[in-house]
C-alpha cells in the first residue's frame, strides 16, 4: 500500500507501525515470532548507526552517532576479548497532556547498535568512553609492539 497517495510520510507510519508492534510485544509479554523480530530490529539498528573509525599511532578512535541519547542510556562493552559493542535506545517521550498529537515525526527512535571486530593490538583493559553533543566516541589503546626476541646466547663448558 502507498501510504504517499494518502498524504502519510513513509517515516511516520514506519514509526507508528514499529511502536505498534512494541506495544503488543510488551502488552502480552511475548510473541509468537519474538527471535526472528529481534533480530530484523538488530539488523536494523546495527544498518542505522553510522560510526567513523581511525586509527592514531598509539589508538583507535570510534566515534558513532547516538543522537538523543542521555549518557546513562548508552551501553558500551567488549564481548569475546575482541568485538566492542555500542548499544543504547531512544523511546517516544510520554506526553504530559492528553490533547498532543504528532503532525510530523522525523526524528530516530529505536536502538542504536554498533558491533566492531577488534584488531589483536588493541588493548581492550584501556578503553575510555566520551559522549558529546549527540556523538559517543570511544577510545582504545593499542598495545605495545612486542619485543624482537634477542638471540639466545649458550655457554659451552668443557666436559
Amino acid at each position: 500500500m502507498d501510504f504517499r497517495s494518502m498524504g502519510f510520510e513513509p517515516s511516520l507510519v514506519e514509526y507508528t507501525l514499529h511502536d505498534l508492534l512494541d506495544i503488543t510485544e510488551e502488552a502480552t509479554g511475548q510473541t509468537q515470532h519474538a527471535p526472528s523480530r529481534a533480530y530484523v530490529r538488530d539488523a536494523k539498528a546495527l544498518a542505522a548507526t553510522p560510526a567513523d573509525v581511525k586509527e592514531h599511532p598509539n589508538t583507535y578512535v570510534f566515534a558513532v552517532d547516538m543522537p538523543g541519547l542521555k549518557p546513562d542510556q548508552i551501553k558500551v562493552h567488549v564481548e569475546d576479548d575482541n568485538v566492542l559493542v555500542v548499544s543504547g535506545e531512544r523511546r517516544r517521550e510520554k506526553e504530559r497532556d492528553q490533547g498532543i498529537k504528532y503532525i510530523r515525526m522525523e526524528r530516530r527512535l529505536g536502538k542504536y547498535l554498533k558491533k566492531f571486530v577488534l584488531p589483536e593490538n588493541a588493548d581492550t583493559d584501556k578503553i575510555s568512553a566520551t559522549y558529546q553533543d549527540g556523538v559517543l566516541t570511544v577510545t582504545i589503546e593499542k598495545k605495545p609492539p612486542p619485543e624482537p626476541k634477542q638471540p639466545k646466547t649458550i655457554d659451552v663448558q668443557v666436559g
